[in-house]
């Protein structure tokens, strides 16, 4: 009878490797706009692939490629691949959710617990045998140092994970606080990526404590939850190729709010009134945070008619319509020698910024200088001359 090398839980492994690099491929061919976020997510499904094919190459004896790697390199690409998964999810939803990311050097920090765990490897010369805790004569003190490693690569990614969902929702809390319109499907679909897999590496954690209780650590229990856990990414793998095909030429686009054609309302004069008298009476752009819904409470004014007034009479947005009256408000304390000895974040935060690289990106854009240099130039016009 002929044996069979893979049984249906090793396929999973194995179509999880396959969709990522069908997805790497299907991110290379589309066009996008953010081509930085685009390589990040490339790399994160690379290390997702490698992983999983590392581990099917672990587990399942029958699967032997060259005895160099199945023994002596595989334990290098596995943790290298789990160890940079955690950083690549942390730095694409950065790259999506931040203006004009950039790589700096404290980027390269992401790097230390990958290298701090290849030197592990090398230091005690740990290989793919010592992992499978299989190796011939291993004493208990070198199973705690193979063991050591597994603590390290699955509790990392963990905490990567964590990063990732609190900067979606930070993200989602600036897009509510600056648009009063805006699409949630994208950033609501991030939320949901970085969510399934905390769920994930959380979920690895568990298997892995489980794995090592002694009450519970029979081999049939924790090989039930490590089969769980190739299921689950397996899942969020589809979820990601399903929205990469849908989603993929609006990926993190936010609208701001256009007043549709075909609601061609009248504006009145009362309306105008009204939003000019919060603005300039009730100086409402000072409050921080303050988004087009508090706006209608605060001047009694229903929502649609306040992005009407913003949008037809003034031609823009709630968000660029506050930022500019912020803006002003800035020039006459940065020009006003009563307020010299306050710095350019306390009259940032006196304008109703909350964000430096806001304050300064529109500051640049309106002024056509820096804040620093227009104070120079209104307070020592002599020195700015020079």
């Amino acid at each position: 009878m002929q044996k069979h090398i893979f049984n249906i839980h090793d396929v999973i492994l194995f179509m999880t490797v396959a969709e990522c690099i069908l997805l790497v491929i299907f991110q290379a061919i589309l066009p996008v706009k953010n081509q930085l976020a685009n390589r990040l997510l490339s790399l994160f499904l690379v290390s997702i692939a490698i992983t999983s094919a590392c581990i099917l190459v672990l587990w399942n004896d029958d699967v032997v490629l060259f005895n160099l790697f199945d023994e002596t390199l595989l334990p290098y690409f596995l943790v290298i691949a789990q160890l940079l998964k955690g950083p690549l999810l942390l730095l694409y939803v950065i790259s999506l959710t931040e203006d004009a990311f950039r790589f700096t050097r404290r980027h390269l920090a992401h790097l230390v617990p990958m290298t701090i765990a290849v030197l592990w490897l090398l230091v005690f010369q740990l290989d793919s045998s010592d992992l499978r805790f299989k190796t011939i004569g291993q004493t208990e003190t070198e199973r705690q140092i193979a063991n050591s490693v597994w603590h390290f690569i699955k509790i990392m990614p963990f905490f990567y994970a964590l990063a990732a969902v609190n900067r979606v929702r930070l993200y989602r809390i600036g897009l509510h606080n600056q648009y009063s319109n805006f699409s949630p499907t994208e950033p609501t679909w991030l939320n949901m990526l970085s969510l399934g897999f905390l769920f994930t590496w959380s979920f690895s954690i568990f298997v892995h404590v489980i794995a090592n209780t002694v009450a519970l650590g029979e081999p049939q229990i924790s090989d039930l939850f490590g089969i769980t856990e190739n299921y689950i990414i397996f899942i969020l793998i589809n979820a990601l190729f399903i929205n990469s095909v849908v989603h993929t030429h609006k990926l993190l686009t936010t609208k701001p709010e256009v007043t549709k054609d075909k609601i061609d309302e009248k504006l009145t004069d009362s309306a105008i009134q009204k939003v000019q008298l919060g603005m300039e009476v009730q100086k409402l752009f000072l409050k921080q945070n303050l988004n087009i819904d508090e706006f209608s409470k605060r001047i009694n004014l229903p929502v649609k008619e306040v992005s009407a007034v913003i949008n037809k009479h003034y031609g823009t947005n709630f968000f660029e319509f506050m930022n500019s009256y912020r803006v002003e408000e800035a020039k006459r304390l940065l020009g006003d020698a009563q307020h010299a000895d306050m710095t350019v974040m306390d009259v940032l935060l006196h304008a109703g910024f909350n964000s430096k690289s806001a304050f300064h990106r529109f500051f640049n854009r309106l002024v056509g200088m820096s804040p620093t240099e227009f104070r120079k130039q209104k307070l020592h016009p002599e020195k700015a001359n020079a």
